[in-house]
């Protein structure tokens, strides 16, 4: 008789596969021993490559565009108001756990972006960092919500994301980040030796938390470098740190276990801002009622909608919006002269160059083509400043495009567009050194993952098994 397979998958929000796979690999045994024994490589993410929407298109195999959501903020119709924020109910398609609940398959989640509000699933499901609070039974923040008290028996007060990551008390910072890692991975190690289980997904949210607190004094080529005694240290200490978590967790999964360890996204350095709506003003496609005297909200200053055309969102990316006539409440671009108002949008901001005259780089996507739909409010294009070493600061009451400085508090880092992935499939050892993939796709991970617990895989998933 056939052994019972499982799946367990080690997701660390935001881990940047250099340093995995080259610069601390020998530093890291236990990341060194998956990849030895297994294949790895980078895993291209989404467009965009944040949070929300990456862990869902990894866990669904469809992109943004037919989710229907382009980030952790959307619009909520194509009035100038209304904002909607992408938690579980914004997922109206399958994500993996869905599929193998019905297919008769014990789940565990916990922590997996976008289950916040949790759903029934075969099994528990531990909400991730959009839960509002892990101590309100009114709320609950698990399913079953029994799970709750569990939990609390086990560690105490459970974390899903550390308060205010964007401090400068980085002693805080570090504290906070460590207390929750701890408690997430007691619980892990915990219900991943007692529960009855087939797939076993948890993420851990201290990557990312870390690289946006601390990128600067890790990275000498940060245009902001600090060397410091510890803060210098804290990025690697982490990862090392990591590393033993996980060989803990490996001594507890049998030979039927493969093994993912994944990341939705990289890292790298933040070499400024560049302020889209500052820039949209200075080209005319942007008009205030008032200028602000002070760095402000766009939303609070009022914009002139009879003389605007365009207006952008911030973030690690832009999001970049058309006033349409017969769209827009007040639109005044013609529906006819939309493509050539895109297209000119398009030069003009891949020609941006920094202070020094230099061309940063920048991308340019039309949503249209590069999803294979475009469902909710789609923005009409979608920016990566300088191919993601600038953000996008939406701000305004700035006296220039750049900005050094960010408006949503201090961030070292911006978002890399490729993560990693780890594979060890104890079915095939792949010998020394494991063996290295390339073309791999955030979206190809749910079929990989139902055809090793042998279930059949969606037709109109968008990824393929690797």
């Amino acid at each position: 008789m056939s052994q019972r397979k499982k799946v367990l998958v080690i997701g660390l929000d935001c881990v940047e596969p250099t340093l995995v796979f080259e610069q601390w690999r020998d530093e890291l045994p236990h990341f060194k021993r998956v990849m030895d024994g297994g294949v790895w490589g980078r895993l291209e993410s989404c467009t965009p490559a944040i949070t929300v929407p990456a862990w869902s298109s990894m866990m669904s195999s469809r992109d943004p565009g037919v989710l229907g959501f382009y980030g952790f903020r959307n619009r909520g119709d194509y009035s100038y108001e209304k904002q909607t924020l992408a938690n579980a109910n914004s997922v109206k398609v399958d994500r993996v756990w869905d599929i193998l609940s019905r297919a008769g398959k014990k789940v565990i989640t916990i922590g997996v972006p976008q289950t916040y509000p949790p759903k029934p699933v075969n099994g528990i499901q531990v909400g991730c960092f959009l839960s509002p609070s892990t101590t309100n039974p009114e709320r609950p923040y698990t399913y079953p919500a029994s799970a709750m008290q569990e939990i609390a028996s086990l560690v105490g007060e459970y974390l899903v994301d550390v308060p205010n990551f964007r401090t400068n008390d980085k002693d805080f910072l570090l504290r906070q980040i460590y207390t929750m890692t701890e408690k997430r991975f007691k619980l892990v190690k915990r219900w991943i030796a007692e529960k009855d289980w087939d797939f076993f997904m948890f993420v851990e949210m201290g990557t990312d938390r870390i690289h946006h607190g601390l990128w600067k004094y890790h990275d000498p080529g940060h245009p902001r470098h600090e060397a410091h005694p510890v803060y210098s240290q804290s990025i690697h200490d982490y990862y090392l740190y990591l590393d033993n978590e996980i060989g803990q967790i490996l001594e507890l999964v049998d030979d039927d276990t493969t093994v993912f360890i994944v990341s939705d996204h990289g890292a790298k350095k933040m070499d400024g801002g560049i302020c889209v709506n500052e820039w949209l003003m200075c080209e005319g496609y942007l008009t205030l009622k008032n200028k602000p005297e002070q760095r402000t909200s766009i939303d609070t200053c009022g914009i002139d909608w009879s003389r605007t055309k365009v207006w952008g969102d911030g973030g690690y990316y832009a999001r970049i919006f058309l006033n349409v006539e017969g769209r827009e409440p007040q639109g005044i671009v013609n529906p006819g002269e939309v493509e050539a108002l895109r297209d000119e949008l398009k030069t003009k901001l891949e020609a941006i160059v920094d202070p020094h005259g230099v061309n940063i780089g920048t991308k340019v996507f039309k949503p249209q083509e590069i999803y294979q739909q475009c469902n909710g409010f789609p923005p009409d294009l979608i920016v990566y400043f300088g191919d993601l070493f600038w953000r996008s600061v939406g701000t305004v009451g700035y006296d220039s495009i750049y900005t050094f400085e960010n408006d949503t508090g201090p961030d070292d880092c911006n978002h890399a567009q490729y993560g990693m992935v780890i594979k060890r499939d104890p079915a095939l050892n792949q010998g020394p050194g494991g063996r290295e993939l390339s073309g791999l796709q955030l979206m190809d991970m749910a079929p990989t993952i139902l055809q090793h617990l042998e279930v059949p895989i969606p037709m109109d998933m968008q990824g393929k098994p690797f």
